[in-house]
Parts: C-alpha cells; sequence; structure tokens
C-alpha cells in the first residue's frame, strides 16, 4: 500500500506539473472506485488544478469551483500523468482527468480487489468526510510527542499504523521506523519512557524523510507503476541486520509480516508468531 512517502512525492510531483491546468474531461472506467454522484464527475470540465496535495495516505485534488476529488489508492493503486489518454485496452483505469494540453491524469489499479476509490466533493464538504475527519496528527514533518500520542496499552507496531492515532505510516515504514528507534515492534506504547520516546519521534522524521530525499532523486513523472522503495528492514527477513549484523527475523501473519532485528529491537529474544503461542513482551 502506498505510505506517506510514496503519496506525498506523488503529490509533489504532480502538483508541479498539473497545477493551472484545465480539465477537458473526467470520467470512472472504474464504476466499483467512484462514491459520490452529487455533484457530477463532469462538474470538474472546464475547472483550473488548483493543486495537488496529500493528506495521511490519502490524495487531494482541488479544483477551481470549489471542487476537491479526495482519492485513495488502497493496496495497489497508483495516480499518474501520461502524455496521451488510455487506449481501449487498459483495463486498470479507475479515474480519467483529460487536460486541455492532452495530457491525462490517471488513476490505476494493480490486482482484482478493485478497492481503490474517489468522490468528488464541494470543498466545503472536505474536512467533514470521514476518511479525513477520523485522521490523527500527520506523522512528518512534524510529529506529535510519541509520549502523549502513544500513551496506550497497545504495541507500537499496531499504533503506529491506526491512521486514527498518526497518519501516514503503514506496514512498510512502521517496520523502518521502530528499527531506526531500536524499538521492538511489542513494545507496549504506555511504557515509552522519554528517552524511547524521542528515539522514536527522531526515527519517525528521519525514516520518512530518508525515503522522500530518495524519491526525489529517483521518481518522475509519470509515477512508477512499482515505487523503488529503499527499504532496509521491511522484507529483509533472514538478511544481516545493517546495523549490528545479526540476522534478521520476522513474524507471519495472515496478511502482512512484521521484520526486526533481535539484538537490536528485543535483546537477543525472537519474538513468536501469534499463531502458534503468546508473544514475548
Amino acid at each position: 500500500m502506498p505510505e506517506l512517502p510514496e503519496v506525498q512525492i506523488t503529490a509533489q510531483l504532480l502538483d508541479e506539473a498539473v497545477r493551472g491546468q484545465k480539465i477537458a474531461y473526467a470520467r470512472s472506467p472504474g464504476i466499483n472506485a467512484l462514491k459520490t454522484f452529487d455533484p457530477p464527475l463532469s462538474a470538474l470540465e472546464g475547472q483550473s488544478v488548483e493543486a495537488v496535495r496529500r493528506r495521511g495516505k490519502h490524495l487531494v485534488l482541488d479544483a477551481s469551483g470549489e471542487l476537491s476529488l479526495l482519492m485513495h489508492l488502497m493496496s495497489a493503486g497508483r495516480l499518474q500523468l501520461y502524455e496521451k489518454p488510455a487506449g481501449p485496452r487498459d483495463r486498470t483505469s479507475r479515474l480519467l482527468i483529460g487536460l486541455t494540453d492532452g495530457r491525462e491524469l490517471r488513476m490505476r489499479e494493480f490486482g482484482s480487489k478493485q478497492a481503490a476509490w474517489v468522490r468528488l466533493l464541494r470543498r466545503e464538504e472536505l474536512e467533514s468526510q470521514e476518511a479525513l475527519a477520523t485522521l490523527g496528527p500527520e506523522a512528518w514533518p512534524d510529529p506529535p510527542d510519541p509520549k502523549e500520542l502513544l500513551d496506550a496499552p497497545r504495541p507500537l507496531h499496531t499504533l503506529l499504523r491506526d491512521q486514527r492515532v498518526i497518519a501516514g505510516i503503514g506496514r512498510s515504514w512502521v517496520d523502518e521506523i521502530l528499527w531506526q528507534a531500536r524499538l521492538s515492534p511489542y513494545k507496549r506504547g504506555a511504557d515509552l519512557d522519554r528517552e524511547e520516546a524521542d528515539r522514536l519521534s527522531a526515527a519517525i522524521v528521519s525514516e520518512l524523510g530518508r525515503a522522500l530525499e530518495h524519491y526525489r532523486e529517483v521518481v518522475s513523472i509519470p509515477i512508477p507503476d512499482k515505487m523503488p522503495m529503499p527499504l532496509r528492514i521491511h522484507r529483509h527477513e533472514g538478511e544481516p541486520c545493517p546495523r549490528c549484523q545479526a540476522t534478521m527475523k520476522a513474524v507471519h501473519f495472515e496478511d502482512y509480516v512484521i521484520a526486526y532485528c533481535p539484538r537490536c529491537q528485543t535483546g537477543g529474544r525472537a519474538l513468536k508468531d501469534r499463531r502458534l503461542s503468546r508473544l514475548l513482551k
């Protein structure tokens, strides 16, 4: 799933490329993707793009006429800009925004789930949408104090992925952040001391910032189908830890994996799979 760094670089590049452009047409080939009908999608035609921006893991396209497109790419979506319109054989398109200069902004989704969605809203309705109204504070560039924000008897790995607690972090970057902070994925938020909270705050800023710096160097329009994520921990089970060279381990769940270094993060202990036994504290 695209997380804060991937959505942020998408918003930045597209904002630079299409701000001020007029919209020639707006269509939704993926009928399941469009979740609103009033105002109709055709209301965008003739309007100008005022901004493309990020809110949590969501993308927002602000248009003149006090209209905003709220988009969530879910696990397999991308928002990309192409020089020419999509052909009839493109079955990945969920939303097409044609510009008067001939280019096309295209929300595409890979796989069969068709979970990505878009809502066209009047600007005054945007922040009251549940998807945005329930978001916690932004994780970047100025995250709130983890000592106060995460003061709950829940594991850090769960708290940091909860968009109602803090917005933008998902399964990939939470592994990187907790490794950088030298904290166990299962340490409870309420048990963070002052020094640990400061390490966690610094790790959130540094890891998300590192990803964005990397993307600014290697990502360009039209936005690749697969982002070149600079991951060091997530998906690297069995490899040497980049810091201490211990073998990294993982906890496997039905639809995701938690990766960690037992020496750096859990005092040398291997975390056990919840499906098989109780987790180590």
